[in-house]
C-alpha cells in the first residue's frame, strides 16, 4: 500500500509498506525495525512475533515514548500480556496489531505529534 503524501514536519513518516517491506524516506526496509518520528533503528531482533521477547521491547521502552505500536507481521497475533507488562508499568500505552495497521496508525500518530514508537516485524519473504 503506498501512502498518497507525508508531511515532513512530522518527521519520519511511512511512505508505503507491504508483505515484508516498509518504504521510508524513499528507501525501502525489508528488516524488522524500530521507528520514531526522529529515529530508524534497524536492524530489530524479531523476524516473527512468536521470536519477540521482553528484551526487544526494552529497547522500544527506553525511548520513552507514550504510546508503542507492535506490529506482529502480516497476521494478527495476540501476544502474552507478560512481554509488554514492563512498558505498562512505566505507564506506556501498548497496541499490537498487524504490521499494517501499525504503519497506518503510527503515521496518524506521528502527524499529530505523539510520542509514539513503532515496533514493526518484517517477516522474511520468499
Amino acid at each position: 500500500m503506498k501512502f498518497s503524501e507525508a508531511d515532513a514536519g512530522s518527521g519520519y513518516l511511512i511512505e508505503g509498506y507491504g508483505s515484508g517491506w516498509i518504504s521510508l524516506s524513499g528507501r525501502r526496509y525489508t528488516r524488522s525495525l524500530i521507528l520514531t518520528p526522529s529515529e530508524i533503528i534497524e536492524p530489530w531482533g524479531p523476524t516473527a512475533a512468536a521470536d519477540l521477547t521482553r528484551e526487544h521491547l526494552t529497547v522500544i521502552a527506553d525511548l520513552t515514548p507514550r504510546v508503542v505500536l507492535i506490529g506482529t507481521g502480516d497476521q494478527p497475533t495476540l501476544l502474552d500480556p507478560v512481554l509488554y507488562a514492563g512498558l505498562l508499568e512505566r505507564g506506556i500505552g501498548v497496541e499490537v496489531m498487524t504490521t499494517g495497521a501499525a504503519c497506518r496508525t503510527y503515521n496518524i500518530l506521528a502527524s499529530e505529534g505523539r510520542e509514539v514508537v513503532a515496533g514493526l516485524i518484517l517477516e522474511p519473504t520468499g
